[in-house]
Formats: structure tokens, C-alpha cells, sequence
């Protein structure tokens, strides 16, 4: 399960910016993924304990949001959303298209007591 590596350095990350701002504990930490990003959502959740664990962010609740696939068609220019393994322009139906969203797992934001 690579979600608890994944977990591990969020967490490190975390630890960092809560040092940089003198925080006592985490209360929150936000997340966005992407379906294409390689991380399961669920198993990160599942992971999330154990990487804060002896932490000031043991106590902090672990938010995730799920981004749509997004692609620009090279053709018409159309931006739309996409499923996983059928990237079309929704609008002309063609397969150039590029990726320009749903790869990703952002940082979104994290909630600190200072």
C-alpha cells in the first residue's frame, strides 16, 4: 500500500508548515485528488491514522476532495470533463485531446492551533 508512503510525506509536509507558524496541533488538513493520480482515496484515509500517529496532527481530520479528468481538445478547443480511459472532446469527439486536470493531489489547505 503506497498510500501510506503518500500519507507519510503529506504528513511531513504538514509538520513543516505547523513549525513554520509555531502551531501546538493540526485540527484539519485538506486534500484534492485526482482519478488518474495513482492514490486511492479510501486507502489513503485508511493510512492517514497511522502516519499521524505521535504527531501533533494525531487528532486532525483528514479531508478529501475528488477533482473531475479534464481535457482540452486539440481539435475544437473545447474544454470538458472526461471518464477514465475515454479522454473525447465531448464535443467533437475527437481523441486529440490533452490532459490538463485530474493527475493531481494538491495540498489544499491545513487548519493549525497556534
Amino acid at each position: 500500500m503506497h498510500e501510506l508512503s503518500v500519507c507519510q510525506s503529506i504528513i511531513s509536509q504538514v509538520l513543516e508548515v505547523a513549525k513554520q507558524n509555531k502551531a501546538k496541533s493540526v485540527f484539519k488538513i485538506s486534500l484534492q485528488i485526482g482519478p488518474l493520480s495513482g492514490v486511492e482515496a479510501s486507502l489513503l484515509e485508511a493510512a492517514f491514522p497511522i502516519a499521524c500517529a505521535g504527531t501533533i496532527a494525531e487528532n486532525a481530520k483528514l479531508e478529501t476532495e475528488l477533482l473531475p479528468i479534464k481535457v482540452r481538445c486539440q481539435i475544437c478547443g473545447n474544454e470538458n470533463e472526461a471518464k477514465i480511459n475515454h479522454l473525447l472532446c465531448s464535443a467533437c469527439n475527437s481523441w486529440q485531446t490533452e490532459l490538463i486536470s485530474g493527475d493531481e493531489m494538491l495540498l489544499r489547505s491545513i487548519e493549525l492551533d497556534k
